[in-house]
């Protein structure tokens, strides 16, 4: 049981938003529901609704313990670059689900997550789960981050609604853009000719922004056959990368649902020998600042070893 003393200089403020600005590690959404639940009591008598109006007193708020996340815990080995009380930053390997999807209910990152916190985790939602903010796709490689209680989950999601997120992923692609540095805008949607694939839409879809710098190529100099791009996201929406890079020409390489159409025989035969069974893109750097103590935070992740192979491999093409 907790208990707050509210003075009568806050009374008058919605109690939701009175309480949770006494309770730090409490969601106002998480308040809102323990509200609704009746588990917040002024007097012994439980609030009518989370927008009652705040009145001096001592009030007692039950929290339950964390009910039992639906996904089980795995013991999958995790490459964790960082972890605190409050959150834990992993580099993930290509070919893990970040969430349990159909066809992909096991071996996913919160499963690992749920076996790696354990007991750490203090609760997203009155759930032990980690509150992840931000996803890559399943066969994309690099940096996650992931909250380990409601104030971290808060904190994270306001960041990356505001954009206040340094995020930079490397990507391999077929050709070379023009210009070599650029921006691309177009807003993102669901495609209208196949549901598994996104697409730059003209109306429905959500505002994406790309930021990319060429930063090799390889092959012909006047006419290169793959090139290294970083790619810096000022939005992030589901596939951004992938639809931006096709639709200036210059697909990632190995991607299966945006490649339109194969890259230079002697580019095929260097994904072939590397090894690449995915779309060459991996999540690079990660900046933010804690969501709970301010720190300045940044990570850097290398490329895997199937991208730094084929990129060793372009890199012997004649020029």
């Amino acid at each position: 049981m907790r208990t707050v003393a509210l003075s009568p200089d806050e009374a008058g403020e919605r109690i939701d938003k009175a309480l949770a600005a006494r309770l730090s590690d409490l969601s106002r959404a998480r308040l809102q529901a323990l509200i609704a639940e009746g588990r917040v009591r002024l007097g012994g008598q439980p609030l009518a609704g989370p927008s009652t109006r705040a009145a001096p007193g001592v009030y007692e708020i039950e929290v339950p313990p964390p009910e039992p996340a639906e996904p089980k815990p795995e013991p999958i080995p995790l490459s964790v670059l960082f972890e605190d009380a409050d959150l834990i930053v992993v580099d993930k390997a290509a070919g893990m689900a970040v969430h349990p999807a159909p066809g992909s209910e096991a071996g996913t990152l919160v499963n690992a997550l749920l076996a790696h916190c354990g007991a750490s985790l203090a609760g997203v939602g009155g759930v032990a789960r980690p509150g992840i903010v931000h996803r890559i796709d399943k066969d994309t490689s690099g940096i996650v981050v992931a909250a380990k209680t409601d104030a971290a989950h808060q904190g994270l999601s306001a960041l990356f609604a505001a954009h206040d997120i340094e995020r930079v992923y490397l990507a391999l692609v077929r050709g070379a853009p023009s210009p070599k540095r650029g921006t691309i805008e177009g807003a993102i949607g669901r495609s209208p000719h196949d549901r598994k694939k996104m697409a730059l839409v003209k109306s429905g879809g959500r505002a994406a922004v790309t930021h990319y710098l060429t930063e090799r190529t390889f092959g012909p100099d006047a006419k290169p056959l793959a090139a290294r791009l970083a790619c810096r996201l000022e939005t992030g929406r589901t596939h951004q990368i992938r639809v931006h890079l096709a639709s200036k020409g210059c697909p990632c390489l190995g991607d299966p649902l945006y490649g339109s159409g194969p890259p230079a025989e002697p580019v095929r035969r260097a994904m072939a020998d590397a090894g690449l069974a995915r779309q060459a893109l991996h999540a690079a750097v990660l900046g933010f600042r804690h969501p709970v103590t301010g720190e300045a935070l940044r990570f850097e992740s290398q490329p895997p070893a199937d991208m730094a192979e084929l990129e060793r491999r372009l890199a012997r093409l004649p020029r």
